[in-house]
């Protein structure tokens, strides 16, 4: 199957803990026809986390299997795991179905290679990097190490900017939330009757 060219794919990127993926899961709530690709990756889950719904967990061997047989839109090594978007899996959803990812720069430019692809790329971050490491202690999902390693990661993604259509400052979750949601509107085809609110 090929991508039906009416339906978008939305990008969501960011440092860790500026708050894309608690976007991203606000827009399908609210939205039944836009549904976050859900990535595999070679990172163990958490202890919250369910596989095939928030990420499909494979070990470093399979992951490395599909990349050879180019099953991936897009694939990364971030932290010393793998994560990737399937080819399949999005092309499946796209045809019925808006589709919104939540991926870093890495991935954002293998996608932005592919030209039948309707794209819309959106960049968050925090408003210095003094509050994003307040977040990313304040989740108390990683080590401090991790919280380190994460935080010395946003002086490389934030080169990356001008690889997308707009960027945002989450400051507050309601309003970036709101910003997002009329960029996504603004960029579907009048046609069409946006998204079906979810009952």
């Amino acid at each position: 199957m090929t991508p039906n060219g009416e339906n978008l794919m939305v990008i969501l990127s960011s440092p860790s803990g500026v708050g894309k993926t608690t976007i991203t899961k606000k827009l399908q709530q609210k939205y039944q026809n836009l549904k976050i690709s859900i990535s595999h990756t070679t990172r163990p889950p958490r202890s919250n986390e369910v596989d095939g719904v928030d990420y499909n967990f494979v070990t470093k061997e399979k992951f490395e299997d599909l990349i050879k047989k180019n099953k991936f839109y897009e694939y990364a090594k971030i932290f010393g795991n793998y994560y990737g978007t399937s080819k399949k899996d999005v092309d499946q959803t796209l045809q019925t179905n808006d589709v919104i990812f939540d991926i870093d720069w890495q991935g954002t430019k293998q996608l932005s290679s592919f030209k039948n692809l309707n794209l819309i790329k959106i960049y968050l971050i925090t408003d210095s990097k003094a509050e994003l490491k307040k977040r990313l202690l304040k989740r108390d999902q990683n080590t401090k190490e991790e919280v380190e390693k994460r935080f010395k990661s946003f002086d490389e993604d934030v080169q990356h900017w001008n690889d997308y259509d707009y960027i945002l400052i989450n400051k507050n979750l309601d309003i970036c939330f709101k910003q997002i949601e009329q960029i996504i509107l603004n960029n579907k085809s009048k046609k069409f009757n946006f998204f079906r609110k979810a009952q």
